[in-house]
Order: structure tokens, then C-alpha cells, then sequence
């Protein structure tokens, strides 16, 4: 079982910077790839960003390459998500996924275990 929590949403206006953190615990973390998804209101989750455990890899989606960044920390068991030129479309419910697969992790499905989301709010 992995516990994920994460935190550093907020509201921000257009063109600034947040950052958010998944804090991990329960299972060996260094072995599982992770990632950040999001989930508008009456939209589907979206896949964000994510890092492979096996040789760090990062993938992007389309519409936050050049702004977002995932990194990890394995010594504390942390994956952050650092997001610059916010966007009032990237407005949503974020949410922080592990999984044991380092394949297919743009997909939902690929993910074992999921955070309780944290907000973000780009105001134009």
C-alpha cells in the first residue's frame, strides 16, 4: 500500500509560478513511477506530467511542456511539479499517481494508487 498526499495548491494569477509536492509513504518508493494528472469541473482526468523509476525519464502533456516540471526525490520520497506561466486552463483539481509500470504512465489506468487532489486557480 502507498499513501500519497499532496500539497501547494493555491490560487495565482496568470503568468505566475506554483509548486506542488506529493509526499509518499508506505512501500518502496524509488520503484514506482509517478505522475500528476488534473480534472477540470465536468471534465476527465487529464494526464500532466510524469517520471519513470527506472531511469528517471519525464514525459509531458502537450499543453504544459516548456512550463511544467516533475521532479523527484527519492532520499525523502517526494515527486514535485513545478508549474511556471500559469494559465487560467490549467485551472483544476491536481492529483498525484504512483505506479508499479514504468510504461504507458499517460494513462489513468496505468496508475495504482492516487492522491486526494489539491486545487490550483489561474485567475486571468
Amino acid at each position: 500500500q502507498v499513501q500519497l498526499v499532496e500539497s501547494g495548491g493555491g490560487s495565482v494569477q496568470a503568468g505566475g509560478s506554483l509548486r506542488l509536492s506529493c509526499a509518499a509513504s508506505g512501500r518502496t518508493f524509488s520503484r514506482f513511477s509517478m505522475g500528476w494528472f488534473r480534472q477540470a469541473p465536468g471534465k476527465e482526468r487529464d494526464f500532466v506530467a510524469a517520471i519513470s523509476w527506472s531511469f528517471g525519464n519525464t514525459y509531458y502533456a502537450d499543453s504544459v511542456k516548456g512550463r511544467f516540471t516533475i521532479s523527484r526525490d527519492n532520499a525523502k520520497n517526494t515527486v514535485d511539479l513545478q508549474m511556471n506561466s500559469l494559465k487560467p486552463e490549467d485551472t483544476a483539481v491536481y492529483y498525484c499517481a504512483a505506479a508499479l509500470s514504468p510504461r504507458g504512465l499517460a494513462y489513468a489506468s496505468t496508475y495504482n494508487y492516487w492522491g486526494q487532489g489539491t486545487q490550483v486557480t489561474v485567475s486571468s
